[in-house]
């Protein structure tokens, strides 16, 4: 597997340091409010990774932290009068409800903030005794940027560059606008631990060193673009000028997610929480349009992007739907498939492995998928090929193949008819369609089928059409859907 390394700026070949292991830290959220859609993204992709990784037989310990204290969990503590500990207790289960709907897997490990305050002390006074860090009189402690001479190999920035935009605030004490907090003394209200340099509570930076230190030098460290700078920057200095080990061998990063071709913003209005989103789109919809592009790029969240994404579920399902039902023949022809068509369906699995090994190309790998869908459309409808026995061997190689399409895409893993079904009633939620008049309608179309009442039955087809939905009747009875 070729990987992209930001670290490198180039894809790599991926080698775990221990044959068959592999060490993944990824920075989670900060619990202060519901995820929007760019969580989401970052979660789905290292969620694929992992999923990806397993399935290439390699055994993934996947480590994802909360930061559990933090000025903006302050802020909204107070400004609902609530206790912190409760803020952040409340958006760490909201995370999870959100991922479980997204079928985003539980890491192995979900450390907190809180729970490493000792482990965050010990490494504040290692950097402090090796003099790349310092206590100034107000109790904060401070990292010496300058004291870090790889500072900047990240995010490709130059000390010179960060220079000129650096300022010590009025009633900063340190001796480098450069430097960054790595423990902050307690102001008045708030939550705090006792420290050799007196009360206070960790920098953001220090909790990730502190949380990853067990596992390194890491296999992987990731998070979204957003993170390269200062976080990610960070967290290799004060880890690798305390350690003078490598923090992390490959560094992946996600791209960014725009609403309308817009940057999300609160102040925008624009601002998408994946509760937001659920609301009008099912799940596996939102997780199949994050994963239309590939992760590096950045995507558009849009109604139109969400349609479409839907209607590839929707083709995907189909032919699954289509296929199992095919597969109830009970006689089938020893007639020969084309041989290049056989050829195409033999080498397409190879494509789908080759596509998600290149870079976790998830893209191209769907692209793969719906070549599969294409063969099996044509075999289904072609009266000459439907029933022949290497048609039947293909649909029940096309079950067996979706299987493994969930297994590392988390994709097409519900029964198709349900799928089909929930994907209607979302479509009537959407236009908020009177789902009460359209099962009467529905019913009574279908008597007047069962009456040969044709005159009836076309009328109210008419009808259901000024609604926007379509019906059809296939040998197993009425189906509908919108327009």
């Amino acid at each position: 597997m070729q990987i992209y390394n930001s670290l490198g700026r180039r894809k790599e070949k991926f080698i775990p340091q221990k044959d068959g292991q592999v060490t993944m830290y990824v920075c989670g959220i900060t619990a202060y409010d519901y995820c929007h859609i760019g969580h989401a993204r970052s979660a789905l992709v290292f969620d694929v990774l992992a999923r990806h990784l397993r399935h290439t037989g390699l055994s993934v310990h996947f480590v994802r932290n909360f930061t559990d204290v933090d000025d903006k969990i302050i802020n909204r503590a107070n400004s609902e009068g609530r206790d912190w500990r409760e803020v952040a207790k409340t958006y760490m289960t909201a995370f999870h409800e959100d991922m479980d709907r997204l079928g985003v897997l539980r890491a192995d490990e979900e450390p907190c903030a809180t729970e490493y305050i000792p482990q965050i002390q010990a490494l504040c006074a290692r950097l402090i005794k090796n003099g790349r860090a310092y206590v100034v009189p107000s109790g904060d402690v401070y990292f010496r940027v300058r004291e870090y001479a790889p500072y900047g190999k990240l995010s490709g920035r130059s000390l010179d560059d960060l220079q000129a935009g650096a300022r010590v605030a009025p009633g900063e004490e340190k001796e480098d606008p450069l430097d960054f907090a790595l423990w902050k003394a307690a102001k008045p209200g708030e939550p705090f631990w006792e420290s050799p340099w007196g009360n206070g509570r960790p920098g953001w930076h220090i909790e990730c060193s502190a949380m990853s230190e067990p596992y390194l030098p890491l296999d992987i460290h990731g998070g979204g673009q957003d993170l390269i700078f200062p976080h990610h920057e960070n967290e290799i200095a004060q880890s690798e000028a305390a350690c003078s080990c490598q923090l992390a061998r490959y560094w992946v990063h996600n791209g960014f997610v725009q609403i309308n071709a817009e940057k999300m913003s609160k102040s925008l209005g624009n601002f998408k929480t994946i509760r937001d989103i659920l609301k009008s789109w099912l799940p596996e919809a939102l997780r199949f349009f994050l994963l239309s592009k590939h992760y590096r790029s950045p995507i558009d969240f849009s109604p139109e992007g969400m349609e479409e994404a839907e209607k590839g579920l929707q083709r995907v399902y189909a032919s699954l739907l289509e296929a199992g039902k095919a597969l109830k023949r009970t006689s089938w022809k020893k007639t020969a498939l084309p041989a290049e068509l056989q050829e195409e369906w033999t080498a397409l699995p190879a494509a789908f492995n080759a596509a998600l090994d290149d870079d976790l190309n998830t893209a191209q790998a769907l692209g793969q998928i719906f070549s599969q869908v294409r063969i099996v459309n044509r075999l289904m409808e072609e009266k000459n090929l439907r029933a022949s026995e290497g048609t039947r061997d293909i649909l029940q190689d096309f079950l067996v193949r979706a299987r493994q399409w969930e297994e590392e895409l988390g994709l097409f893993g519900q029964e198709p008819a349900a799928f089909m079904e929930a994907l209607r009633s979302m479509r009537a939620n959407r236009r908020q369609l009177d789902m009460t008049r359209l099962e009467v309608l529905l019913n009574l179309r279908s008597e007047a089928r069962a009456n040969r009442d044709f005159t009836r039955s076309d009328a109210l087809r008419e009808e259901l059409l000024q609604m926007g939905v379509t019906v059809r009747d296939t040998p197993d009875g009425q189906t509908w859907d919108l327009e």
